[in-house]
C-alpha cells in the first residue's frame, strides 16, 4: 500500500509541478486553446462522476469528437438529480451535496489518469523540495476529499478505476458497466452498480436463443471487458446448459484495420448454419458489423441477438435498416424520466455555466458556432444562444439516464442512513461524517432499498449487482416505419411473445439457426464428435425402438416397435381360425368321415349278425371303426383355439385313433401269419386267435399308448404357449405371436412314433401274409391298406419338417397333419369296409351263410395253394394247370369259389 500511495503521490506531484510551470509559461507565451476537462460543485459531500463526455481519440490523440447523449445526457442527469437531492428536505437535511466531474473519454488509460484527481486528498504531499521563485513556502490548493464515484460507463473503464478506487476505500457505483468479472466481491470489493451484469443478460440471452429453437449459433465480441467478458459468460451458460453450441466465437480488435469487418462477415459465413450472431459489442462495431453484411449481400441473412449495447438505439442502424431487421435485443428494464426531460429542454447556455462541456454540446446540437473559438471552424451558422433544444434540434432522452440518477440516489440514501446513525438530531454534518470512513460507507450502500426514478426496486446484492431486470426488443420494418418493438421481459425468466415477432422474410414462423435439422419419431441423434449440436439421424430398424433422443434398445420378445418407433406394443397374438382355408378343408374331410364312419357303425350294429358282418371279426371291427372315428374327430381339436382342455384332447386322441386302427389291424395280421405259419408245421390251431383274445391284445397293445400320455401328463401338464419366434419376420408389422398348446415337434413324433410303429410292424406282417388266397379273409385289403398309409405318412414328413421354417408354418402343420390322420382312416375305411357296405345295402343276396370247413380243409388248402405258386414259378406252361387239378382233386372236391371266414369254425 506505501508504495502504491509513493507512487500516485510522486505522480501527482510532478502534476502540480508541471503545473505550476505551465503557469509561468503562460507569462512568456500565448495560451493555446486548451479546453476544460472537469466540473467541480462546491458541497459538504463531494461526488466523483466518471462520463465518457469524448468519443476515444484517434492518432494518439486522448479524446474524440463530443458525446452528445452518452456523454452530455448522462452528465446532466448526475447534475441534476444532485439538484433534486440538494432541495429535498427529506434527504439528506441541511448537507449539500457537490460534485466532481471527469471525462473519461470512453478509454481507459486515460480514465485511470483523471481518477487520480479523485484520490489526492488521501495522499500526503512532500513540498520539501518545492520552492517559489521568492524563495517563499509554496501554497498548494487542498483537494476535494471524494467520498463516493458516479461512474464509469464502459466496463473496462470501472475495472481500470476501481483497482484504484479500492486501495483509498472510496466506494463506487457504476450506472453502466455490465461485465461479469466485476461481480468478484474479491478483487472489486468497493464496486456496485445499479444495471444487472452481463451475467443475468447472457442468461437471458440465452432463453431467447433456446425460445427461437436455435441450438447452433456464432458470438461476436469487441476486445474489452464488455464484450470478452460478455460472450465468455453466455458460452459458459450455454455450455452449462448444454442446449446451445458454439459454432465460432470472434473478436473485433480495439483498432480495427481496414476491411475487418468484411472478414469477419465472411468468417461467419464459412458455418452457414449458424445463422444466430450473439453480440457483445459496443455501438461504433455494431454498425460497421451491419455495414459489412449489408455490403456483402447477407441482408436477411443473419439473425442478430444483441446485447444492452445495442438495445434500442438508433445510431447502429441508420440507413441499413434492411440488414437489422428483424434483430432480437436486450435493454435493462428502463423507463423515460420525465422530470429530466422538463430540465435538459431547459438547460441553455446561460443558466448552464457550470457545464464546462455545454457550449461544445451546443455547436454539435445545433450545428452552428460560437464565437472565435468555436469547436467547428467549418461550420458556416454561428450561434445565437437562443437555440432550444427539443424545438430546434432533434432530442431523445439517453437509455442510461434513469440509471445514473439511481446510482446518485442510492449514495445520497446510504450517506442519509449514515447521517442518521452518526449525526442523529444533528443539523448539518457532524463532526463523526467530518472524515466518512469508505468502508463504513460502503456498507450502507449495500443495504439500501428505495423506489428508483422510475419506480423499480434498487438494491444491491451481496456482490453489489442489481437485479436483473430486461426489456426485449424486436427491430421490426412495416409499411409505414423501422421501429424498436417491444416483444417480451426477461425477470429471473423469459417471458417472449412470439406472436409479436416479425422477420424479413414476411414469414410468421421462426427463422432456423441449427446445426442439423430434428431427427423424425423412430430416429436416433448420432452425434458428430466434438459437436453435441450436430449429428446424423439413423432410423431404428428391426425391433428396435427409441429409447431415447440418442439410443436405440431392442423391444422385449413379445412385443414390437409401434408405428413410430417411439415405444413398444405387444404382438399380435393369431391362431388357427375356422374360417381359414387351412381349416375349411381338413374340417370339411373330417366330416365326411365321421359321416360315413357313422354310416358303417349303423350298417354293421343294424346287421350285426348276419355272415358278412360275422365274418369280418364283429369286435376288431369296432374296434378298428373306432379308432378311424378317432382319428376324423381330432381334427376339431386340432383347429380349435388352444386352451388347457383343449391341449388335453389332443393329447390324448392325437395318437390315440391311430393307435386304435393300428392295434387292431397287427392284431388281425398277426393272427393271419400265426394261422398259416402253424399250419405248414401241424393241422393244430395255434394260440390266442379267440375273438376273445384278439381282444385283449389289441388293447394290451393299446394301453401302452395311454400310459404314454399319462406319463406325458405327469411329468409335463398340458398348457398352452404364445410362440413369437414362429412368425418373427424382418419386418415387425407382420411380427404375430402364434397361441398353441405346448407340444413340440419332438413330442408330437414321440406321440405318433407309437403308432407309426405299429404301423410299420402291420405293414411287415401284411407283406408276409400277402401269399394268402384271397378267398381266406382279409389279408389283402389290409396289405393295400398298410401300403397306401405308408405312402401317406412318407409323404406327411418332409412337408410337416420342410415347412418348419415357413412362415404359415402352423398353417401348413395342422393341415398336414389332420389332413394325413383324415386320409389313413379314410384308406382304412374304404378298402377294408366299404365292399362289405356295398354287399350289405345293394347285394343281399350275396350275404348269406356258406358251407362250413374244418380248420384242417382250410390249413390244406392254404398249405396247396402255396406249393402251386412256387410250382407256377419253377415248371413251364401247361405243367402247372395240370399239376394243380390234381392236387385239387386229390385234396378235396371240385366247388365253386366260395367267401370262406375261419373265424367261425370251432378251434
Amino acid at each position: 500500500m506505501v508504495s502504491a500511495f509513493e507512487w500516485y503521490g510522486c505522480l501527482l506531484l510532478l502534476t502540480g509541478v508541471a503545473g505550476s510551470v505551465s503557469q509561468r509559461t503562460d507569462s512568456l507565451t500565448p495560451p493555446a486553446p486548451e479546453y476544460a476537462h472537469s466540473i467541480r460543485l462546491d458541497g459538504d459531500i463531494i461526488l466523483g462522476g466518471l462520463f465518457p463526455v469524448h468519443a476515444r481519440g484517434e492518432r494518439g490523440a486522448p479524446c474524440g469528437e463530443l458525446k452528445k447523449e452518452k456523454g452530455i445526457h448522462r452528465l446532466e442527469a448526475m447534475l441534476f438529480a444532485i439538484d433534486l437531492i440538494n432541495k429535498d428536505p427529506d434527504l439528506l437535511p441541511n448537507v449539500t451535496l457537490g460534485a466532481r466531474v471527469l471525462d473519461t473519454c470512453s478509454r481507459d488509460t486515460y480514465a485511470l489518469e483523471q481518477s487520480l484527481t479523485f484520490v489526492q486528498a488521501l495522499i500526503e504531499r512532500d513540498s520539501t523540495d518545492v520552492r517559489c521563485a521568492s524563495g517563499e513556502q509554496p501554497i498548494f490548493a487542498k483537494p476535494d476529499k471524494i467520498i463516493g464515484v458516479i461512474g464509469a460507463a464502459a466496463s473496462s473503464v470501472s475495472i481500470m478505476v476501481a483497482n484504484i478506487l479500492r486501495l483509498f476505500k472510496i466506494p463506487q457505483i457504476s450506472y453502466a458497466s455490465t461485465a461479469p468479472e466485476l461481480s468478484d466481491n474479491t478483487r472489486y470489493d468497493f464496486f456496485s452498480r445499479v444495471v444487472p451484469p452481463d451475467s443475468y443478460q447472457a442468461q437471458a440471452m440465452l432463453d431467447i436463443v433456446t425460445a427461437m429453437g436455435w441450438n447452433y449459433v456464432s458470438t461476436l465480441a469487441s476486445e474489452g471487458n464488455y464484450g470478452e467478458s460478455g460472450v465468455e459468460a453466455f458460452v459458459q451458460i450455454s455450455r452449462e446448459s448444454g442446449g446451445v453450441c458454439i459454432a465460432q466465437s470472434l473478436k473485433i480488435p480495439r483498432e480495427p484495420r481496414l476491411g475487418e469487418f468484411d472478414k469477419i462477415i465472411l468468417r461467419l459465413l464459412e458455418t452457414p448454419n449458424a445463422r444466430a450472431i450473439v453480440m457483445f459489442a459496443n455501438e461504433d462495431d455494431i454498425r460497421r458489423v451491419l455495414d459489412a453484411a449489408k455490403r456483402n449481400n447477407q441482408t436477411g441473412h443473419f439473425l442478430w441477438v444483441g446485447s444492452d449495447s445495442w438495445g434500442s438505439k438508433i445510431s447502429p442502424v441508420v440507413q441499413q435498416e434492411s440488414v437489422a431487421e428483424g434483430a432480437i435485443t436486450i435493454l435493462p428494464k428502463r423507463a423515460s424520466i420525465e422530470a429530466f426531460d422538463r430540465y435538459f429542454k431547459s438547460r441553455s447556455l446561460s443558466n448552464n455555466r457550470r457545464n464546462v462541456w455545454f457550449a461544445e454540446f451546443w455547436e454539435e446540437n445545433f450545428g452552428c458556432k460560437l464565437g472565435m473559438h468555436g469547436k467547428r471552424p467549418g461550420s458556416p451558422k454561428k450561434c445565437t444562444g437562443l437555440e432550444k433544444v427539443g424545438r430546434d434540434s432533434t432530442y431523445e432522452q439517453e437509455g442510461k439516464v434513469q440509471f445514473v440518477m439511481d446510482a446518485v440516489y442510492a449514495m445520497a440514501h446510504a450517506l442519509h442512513r449514515m447521517h442518521r446513525d452518526l449525526c442523529s438530531g444533528y443539523p448539518g454534518l457532524c463532526p463523526r461524517m467530518s472524515n466518512i470512513d469508505g468502508k463504513e460507507l460502503l456498507g450502507y450502500i449495500r443495504n439500501v432499498s428505495f423506489n428508483g426514478s422510475a419506480k423499480t426496486l434498487v438494491v444491491f446484492n451481496e456482490n453489489g449487482d442489481a437485479p436483473g431486470r430486461y426489456d426485449i426488443y424486436q427491430y421490426q420494418i412495416t409499411n409505414r416505419s423501422a421501429e424498436y418493438r417491444i416483444i417480451g421481459h426477461w425477470t429471473d425468466q423469459l417471458h417472449l411473445n412470439l406472436n409479436a415477432m416479425q422477420w424479413a422474410s414476411g414469414d410468421s414462423s421462426v427463422p432456423a439457426s441449427v446445426c442439423s435439422l430434428p431427427c423424425q419419431t423412430g430416429e436416433r441423434k448420432k452425434v458428430v464428435k466434438g459437436v453435441p449440436c450436430c449429428w446424423h439421424c439413423e432410423r431404428c430398424e428391426g425391433y428396435h425402438y427409441q429409447a431415447s433422443e440418442f439410443t436405440c434398445q431392442l423391444c422385449p420378445y413379445e412385443q414390437r416397435p409401434d408405428q413410430n418407433r417411439t415405444g413398444c406394443q405387444p404382438i399380435p397374438i393369431i391362431k388357427l381360425e375356422w374360417h381359414s382355408p387351412w381349416a375349411v378343408v381338413p374340417v370339411f374331410i373330417a366330416i365326411l368321415g365321421i359321416l360315413a364312419t357313422t354310416f358303417v357303425v349303423v350298417s354293421f350294429v343294424r346287421y350285426n349278425d348276419t355272415p358278412i358282418v360275422r365274418a369280418s371279426g364283429r369286435e376288431m371291427s369296432y374296434v378298428l371303426l373306432t379308432g378311424i372315428f378317432l382319428c376324423y374327430v381330432i381334427t376339431f381339436p386340432m383347429i380349435a383355439a388352444p386352451g388347457v382342455a383343449v391341449c388335453s384332447f389332443r393329447r390324448i386322441f392325437l395318437g390315440l385313433g391311430m393307435c386304435f386302427s393300428y392295434a387292431a389291424l397287427l392284431t388281425k395280421t398277426n393272427r393271419i401269419h400265426r394261422i398259416f405259419e402253424q399250419g405248414k408245421r401241424s393241422v393244430a390251431a395255434p394260440r390266442f386267435i379267440s375273438p376273445a383274445s384278439q381282444l385283449v391284445i389289441t388293447f394290451s397293445l393299446i394301453s401302452v399308448q395311454l400310459m404314454g400320455v399319462f406319463v406325458w401328463f405327469v411329468a409335463d401338464p398340458p398348457h398352452t404357449i404364445v410362440d413369437y419366434g414362429e412368425q418373427r419376420t424382418q419386418d415387425p408389422e407382420n411380427a404375430r405371436g402364434v397361441l398353441k398348446c405346448d407340444i413340440s415337434d419332438l413330442s408330437l413324433i414321440c406321440s405318433l412314433g407309437y403308432s407309426i410303429l405299429l404301423m410299420v410292424t402291420c405293414t411287415v406282417y401284411a407283406i408276409k401274409t400277402r401269399g394268402v388266397p384271397e378267398t381266406f379273409n382279409e389279408a389283402k385289403p389290409i396289405g393295400f391298406t398298410m401300403y397306401t398309409t405308408c405312402i401317406i405318412w412318407l409323404a406327411f414328413i418332409p412337408i410337416f419338417f420342410g415347412t418348419a421354417q415357413s412362415a404359415e408354418r402352423m398353417y401348413i402343420q395342422t393341415a398336414t397333419l389332420t389332413v394325413s390322420l383324415s386320409l389313413s382312416a379314410s384308406v382304412s375305411l374304404g378298402m377294408l369296409y366299404m365292399p362289405k357296405v356295398y354287399i350289405i345295402i345293394l347285394h343281399p343276396e350275396q350275404n348269406v351263410p356258406k358251407r362250413k370247413r374244418s380248420f384242417k380243409a382250410i390249413v390244406t388248402a392254404a398249405t396247396m395253394t402255396n406249393k402251386l405258386s412256387q410250382l407256377a414259378s419253377e415248371r413251364p406252361n401247361g405243367e402247372v394247370k395240370t399239376e394243380l387239378c390234381e392236387s385239387v382233386d386229390n385234396s378235396t372236391p371240385s366247388t365253386k369259389t366260395t367267401y370262406v371266414s375261419y373265424t367261425n369254425h370251432a378251434i
